[in-house]
């Protein structure tokens, strides 16, 4: 009876000419899993129509809310598209319009979402060739034209919902992770722009076995956390022994909005992706809006503008609008 339902599906969006999709926002490394562990956001993303096109190839016909590149080549979007393309031999043809709301350079994965938003919409109007996991390889490859570096931090939460572990890179080993029911993140977006490539340029290439000792031990907490629904647990494990020390001085106000955070009852706190962008996690709504309070309250007092969200963890990833 399943498999019936999902042939119904598939011959559904097959036959569609037109598809209208959510592109989630992310928050990638939290603290300990620097490029293996991120999470998907449930109410800040951008919004992408793609449309089955008689001419070969992808364009990228419209870009609302952001100053990026239409030339296919150089637009993450258009970059991804074409490598799912290329990997299924495929002469079809797809024009792309792209809203953005989430800003470049925020920490919060807007390249990711665009890659993302890409294969899955390509996907779902050829029927579903590949599965969603077997997306992620292709929408990485936007990420490496982002920031020369092809990373599934971003990418994998984004199309998998929920948390992801990126176990290993070579072969890529993706693992889907359900998030907790009362974890909340909130995050504030300072209005700097900090580009990825210039906050992965300070970083050190090798770390003491110390740290390293340090941060597995975390990255194995955190896991186990979840799992086990251990809201404790999770905040003693959100700690980043290694990236947060060097990359937390190119933030205004960091350490002060950290401990805020802290102090106002969250679980953790640290940079979201490479920053600019801080999120916080905590148990429970009311706690987050009041940590949204608090951070807010930091940023007004330093006349530093900002954008602040509060969300859930978003299950599903990229979803059909």
């Amino acid at each position: 009876m399943r498999l019936c339902h999902f042939m119904t599906l598939d011959f559904k969006t097959h036959n569609m000419n037109e598809i209208k999709i959510f592109c989630p926002a992310t928050i990638a490394n939290l603290s300990c899993g620097f490029d293996v562990l991120g999470l998907c956001l449930d109410n800040v993303g951008d919004e992408m129509v793609i449309r089955k096109s008689d001419k070969k190839g992808i364009r990228i016909t419209k870009l609302v809310g952001a100053d990026l590149p239409l030339e296919t080549e150089k637009n993450v979007a258009g970059v991804a598209a074409l490598a799912m393309l290329e990997a299924l031999n495929s002469d079809a043809g797809f024009d792309i319009e792209i809203y953005k709301n989430i800003k470049a350079g925020s920490g919060i994965g807007s390249s990711a979402a665009s890659s993302a938003g890409a294969v899955f919409g390509i996907n779902e109007l050829l029927g579903r060739p590949f599965e969603i996991k077997d997306l992620v390889p292709f929408a990485m490859q936007g990420e490496k034209l982002a920031c020369g570096n092809a990373h599934a931090d971003n990418v994998a939460p984004a199309l998998l919902g929920g948390f992801t572990l990126v176990r290993s890179y070579s072969p890529l080993d993706i693992i889907k992770i359900e998030s907790p029911s009362e974890l909340y993140a909130t995050v504030v977006h300072p209005q700097i722009e900090l580009k990825t490539s210039d906050a992965r340029s300070v970083l050190k290439q090798t770390v003491s076995l110390k740290s390293a000792i340090m941060q597995w031990g975390n990255v194995g907490g955190l896991i186990a956390g979840l799992y086990t629904k251990d809201y404790d647990l999770i905040g003693r494990s959100l700690h980043d022994e290694i990236v947060e020390p060097i990359r937390s001085v190119l933030i205004p106000g960091f350490d002060l909005i950290k401990r805020t955070a802290l102090g106002n009852g969250a679980l953790g706190s640290g940079i979201s992706g490479s920053g600019p962008s801080i999120f916080a996690l905590s148990k429970g709504e009311a706690t987050a809006k009041q940590i949204a309070k608090a951070m807010s309250a930091v940023y007004d007092e330093m006349k530093l503008p900002y954008e602040i969200h509060v969300s859930k963890v978003n299950p599903d990833g990229v979803r059909i609008l």
